[in-house]
């Protein structure tokens, strides 16, 4: 596509969004040879601009977009899935890196005919999406060498990983993910960030049947059995702090309970599948084989 066609392309998106109420932002062209542009929605594949050294291209990205701390003083464009056409489009992008979590569609559909190139990967919760990250923000931003030195590097601390969940010998643990940042806590069955991790670092989910989240039941609870509770850091904040998370009636004829054994990391580590998934399963293994002892 030449410089006249891809500015009549803008030039005809932006009109369509003025119709649908987005405004009218200019989107020149890039300057031949610049740095591309990106906005980032998910933490984990922000993570990733930072570790390629990429962060000065970074004009924007969204509120879970936590780590580094750089990361929280950069223009926020919201939450991942109510984003706006217009916020996104006035931080002039030339790339917008996500995952198939972010919307709502509209708003992605209404970004790319405006001309911003968007990269999208599939939210799936394995180590092949974290490979997917990074060479997604290769791509976007012209640093493909280093995203293939990166994606070898991580890719050793994974087998590692890998190697030293396998090693381990006794009985695996059952456990239960709640994520309870509100009055109203949900556990986590199949298909789940949350499952996921939970089997990656060497444990087993003890609710199984059903895909996603449900709200947490005390009968449900004591039939599963958790030998363990896997939670965030954030929702233990959220109880004000670990004693008063114990106090949920739901959770007293738990084994769990008996021995208080409570596994917590950072929201953003134990359920962002990014760069840092090979520690985030390392401390949560650990913690695991600690809490059977």
């Amino acid at each position: 596509m030449n410089a006249l066609d891809t500015t009549m392309r803008r030039r005809d998106a932006l009109a369509m969004l003025a119709l649908l109420g987005v405004g009218t932002l200019a989107l020149p062209a890039r300057a031949q040879g610049a740095a591309p542009r990106l906005v980032t929605i998910g933490g984990a594949i922000t993570e990733v601009v930072y570790l390629l050294g990429a962060e000065g291209q970074l004009v924007g990205t969204d509120t879970t977009s936590l780590f580094p701390a750089a990361a929280q003083k950069t223009p926020k464009v919201g939450y991942m899935r109510q984003l706006s056409a217009e916020g996104l489009l006035s931080l002039r992008p030339d790339v917008l890196i996500t995952t198939n979590e972010a919307g709502p569609t509209v708003v992605l559909d209404q970004v790319r005919s405006a001309g911003v190139r968007v990269e999208m990967v599939a939210a799936e919760h394995s180590w092949a999406e974290v490979q997917a990250k990074v060479q997604a923000v290769g791509r976007a931003a012209a640093r493909e060498a280093q995203a293939r030195t990166l994606q070898a590097e991580l890719d050793a601390q994974w087998a590692a990983t890998q190697q030293q969940v396998a090693a381990a010998k006794g009985r695996k643990p059952r456990v239960l993910f709640v994520l309870s940042h509100s009055a109203h806590p949900q556990v986590s069955g199949e298909k789940t960030a949350a499952d996921s991790m939970i089997r990656y670092a060497g444990g087993i989910n003890c609710l199984s049947g059903f895909a996603g989240y449900r709200p947490m039941n005390a009968e449900a609870l004591a039939s599963a059995a958790p030998d363990v509770v896997l939670t965030s850091q954030q929702s233990i904040e959220a109880h004000g702090g670990a004693d008063k998370f114990w106090e949920r009636p739901e959770l007293a004829l738990t084994p769990a309970y008996r021995k208080r054994a409570l596994v917590t990391l950072d929201a953003l580590l134990l359920l962002g599948f990014g760069p840092r998934l090979p520690q985030a399963v390392g401390q949560a293994h650990k913690s695991f084989v600690a809490a059977m002892a």
